[in-house]
């Protein structure tokens, strides 16, 4: 009776404005009315990615889940990891309504949220009440938009939050707040990663747990500036690259609503990212775990991402139009793919294809 209900909702969700809808399902989530997952167990698909086991490779993208206000719901449903925030150490409201837009035909989203969250102290209180209900939980950190000093409000993310956090997203790739995305230059990325890597290191001295870090990166990234991102990445030794955030590019997508500022996200996305995913699979020469991001409302595009070279993939727009059942749907196809391949595992299956998607035009 609930699949029937739910399966009525995702219209009434898609008649909301989008930030109500959103809104709404995370209060289905946190009254606990969603399904829990009852796909059986398939342990095929369980990996151990810098340093952590995980059940299965799926994961909700940063933005759902800005407050930390629904992790477990997150667990709960069937994901094998939840990613929250991106939170910064301040409060903000972000970016002026409205904000987010829907383009149902294309199955996409454009948003210019901005980094819109309680701030540090309201996600870690939430957090440490979730203490001892395990699964793994990454926090996605980021900075301010007014920050003088943005390198120091991704390390006092870092030190803030590493006794309840599974691993840390460093998101430097939102197209929402003026000149983030600057610190993807080779001498912005070094010293950001410099200090971020020194204070990890000051944390394991004095006791605390030693937190993998993944990069999270754009799509836009130019071809050659690809190499010396990895290379910087690499030289630092990141855990882990998260491949990729939103667009600002509008592929083979004619509507007005397009026009909208914005990061667009959901299957448009889909060609340029994982594109840029093989291209970052080769740069690292396979050797950094990558998760991968953009497009995925079903489980051929899962598997596309992880032939690519992800280890783990996060969908978010895919949820909006084709809602949690989607969740099992891909485990099942990736489970199914790993036995027509006769392997005992999917991490097996993870870069097979990537020269055939870095080949590939990133639109």
């Amino acid at each position: 009776m609930l699949g029937g209900i739910l399966k009525l909702a995702q219209p009434v969700l898609l008649a909301l404005p989008p930030e109500d809808a959103h809104e709404m399902v995370l209060r289905g989530l946190e009254l606990g009315i969603l399904p829990n997952d009852e796909t059986p167990g398939l342990g095929i698909l369980q990996q151990r990615v810098f340093g952590l086991d995980f059940p299965n490779p799926l994961g909700v993208a940063a933005g759902f889940d800005k407050d930390a206000r629904v992790p477990d719901a997150i667990l709960a449903v069937g994901c094998g990891f939840a990613e929250v925030g991106t939170v910064t150490p301040r409060p903000q409201s972000g970016n002026p309504t409205p904000r987010v837009f829907r383009l149902i035909n294309d199955r996409a989203v454009i948003n210019r949220l901005g980094f819109n969250n309680g701030g540090h102290d309201a996600t870690l209180r939430r957090l440490q009440g979730r203490a001892r209900q395990g699964g793994i939980v990454g926090v996605n950190i980021g900075a301010n938009k007014d920050s003088e000093d943005r390198a120091a409000d991704y390390v006092m993310g870092l030190q803030t939050f590493n006794a309840v956090a599974g691993y840390f997203t460093v998101n430097i790739s939102s197209p929402n707040t003026p000149g983030l995305r600057d610190l993807q230059a080779p001498e912005a990325l070094n010293e950001l990663l410099g200090r971020l890597m020194e204070a990890r290191e000051q944390i394991v001295d004095a006791g605390g747990e030693k937190r993998p870090i993944i990069v999270k990166i754009a799509p836009d990234i130019a071809e050659a500036d690809v190499q010396p991102i990895c290379e910087s990445l690499i030289a630092h030794d990141v855990d882990g690259i998260a491949v990729s955030n939103t667009t600002v590019t509008r592929p083979n997508i004619a509507i007005e609503t397009a026009r909208q500022a914005g990061g667009l996200s959901g299957r448009p996305l889909f060609q340029r990212s994982t594109a840029m995913l093989g291209r970052v699979h080769q740069a690292t020469a396979g050797k950094v775990p990558l998760i991968g991001i953009g497009g995925i409302d079903s489980g051929e595009a899962a598997m596309a991402k992880i032939e690519a070279g992800a280890s783990l993939i996060q969908l978010y727009t895919g949820l909006i139009y084709e809602g949690w059942p989607l969740i099992g749907r891909i485990k099942a196809h990736l489970a199914e793919a790993c036995r027509e391949a006769g392997v005992q595992s999917l991490g097996e299956l993870s870069g097979r294809r990537a020269a055939h998607w870095a080949s590939q035009q990133l639109d």
